[in-house]
């Protein structure tokens, strides 16, 4: 395993994570007692596989249902100086509220403290200033931290990029938990600004939210050889020094095996990724156009700033996707969460695109007479089905 310095926390930290919000048995709270064995031990197996390899840092949050009482009766039987543990609290129903669920999650884990705690979900301004704010969720934190309960604060984010550079420029935080991988490359302004303040920075759900990469379509296979789609974007992410770790959302102990390939690579990884990049870009272009594919984001609206909430970068982006890359399955699992997502993936779809006139909003974009037809083709393509948030379901 490689190890890289996780900012001014000083931790050496494996550039895997394993994330801990696939392996629970429930998504709600649930007694340990009631809890099949069979789901118990392969949460703990995925777990001994992650120590195996190398993978000490072990990701959860309180509002991953079951995974933190379950990890509570694995946690105590390691050495706990090896471990990196994270978890994260939801800032919601007030400080007290905040700091009791953390204690509750503490308690689950059966530890005296955790090295990192995330702020998890600062999406937008308004829950930025709840944190930020005297008496407010991070002065909260910083008690528990003063008792010994914590190492490190950071934040987690699936907001915007101007959002998390607000965030981040508030020089608050010891870490960021965020979004970036090669398909979505929107907040590396906000990578540059964590780097520049020496913050540690956590790639989210690089394989599922990145392209639901464990279950490619063939094209998108095809395009990335001789690298697997998930070597590949692993790669990508890791090619980048500010870049620290990469969460795995590890389901069962075989989920670490295809990411370990990735470590053979990295002594060299542009001769392998350049080839692969210029393939895919290539594939864009012949399939979108390369006026569209070079122009399609320019001055298009925020989906707080368009007729019925649409989001329009978001819909054009997963259209992108789904034509050159075949990624249907992908677009339909995003897509179909616009409305459902709230302030975790936020704006609506384009079901009642034909009620409004989209011509104001898109007065600064060069495709502003093209995107209502292109909004209504996309809505044909991938709606149709409703998806909801994991911790939803």
């Amino acid at each position: 395993m490689k190890y890289r310095r996780f900012g001014r926390t000083e931790l050496e930290i494996p550039i895997f994570s394993c994330g801990g919000m696939r392996y629970q048995y429930k998504w709600q709270d649930f007694p340990l007692k009631d809890i099949p064995d069979d789901n118990q031990q392969n949460l703990e197996k995925t777990i001994y596989r992650s120590l195996e390899v190398g993978i000490n840092h072990i990701e959860t949050a309180r509002s991953y249902g079951t995974s933190e009482v379950q990890l509570g009766k694995i946690l105590p039987k390691l050495p706990r100086d090896k471990l990196i543990i994270q978890t994260k609290v939801i800032p919601e129903g007030g400080v007290k509220e905040f700091s009791n669920k953390f204690k509750q999650g503490l308690s689950l884990l059966n530890l005296d403290y955790v090295d990192l705690l995330g702020i998890h979900g600062i999406n937008t301004l308004e829950i930025l200033e709840s944190c930020i704010r005297s008496g407010g969720y991070l002065e909260e934190a910083r008690k528990l931290q003063k008792q010994g309960k914590i190492r490190f604060i950071g934040f987690s984010t699936h907001g915007s990029t101007d959002v998390i550079m607000k965030t981040i420029n508030t020089d608050n935080f010891d870490y960021v938990n965020l979004h970036w991988y090669y398909i979505n490359q929107n907040n590396w302004p906000a990578i540059k600004a964590a780097r520049e303040r020496d913050m540690g920075v956590f790639i989210i759900s690089p394989s599922d939210k990145g392209g639901k990469l464990y279950d490619p379509p063939q094209k998108l296979v095809e395009l990335c050889q001789p690298l697997s789609p998930i070597v590949f974007n692993d790669l990508f992410c890791l090619s980048c020094p500010q870049i620290h770790t990469l969460s795995l959302g590890a389901s069962c102990p075989k989920d670490f095996d295809e990411h370990l390939k990735t470590l053979s690579y990295l002594g060299n990884p542009n001769e392998i990724l350049t080839p692969v990049i210029q393939k895919l870009e290539q594939e864009c272009i012949k399939v979108l156009g390369e006026s569209w594919y070079r122009t399609w984001h320019i001055g298009l609206p925020s989906q707080d700033h368009t007729p019925g909430n649409i989001n329009i970068p978001v819909i054009l982006w997963l259209r992108n996707l789904a034509l050159a890359y075949d990624m249907i399955d992908y677009g339909v699992m995003r897509y179909n969460l616009l409305g459902n997502g709230g302030h975790w993936f936020p704006g609506k779809n384009a079901e009642r695109v034909k009620e409004f006139d989209l011509k104001p909003c898109l007065v600064n974009s060069p495709h502003q007479n093209e995107i209502p037809e292109l909004l209504v083709e996309t809505h044909q393509l991938l709606g149709g089905k409703l998806v909801q948030r994991l911790s939803q379901v």
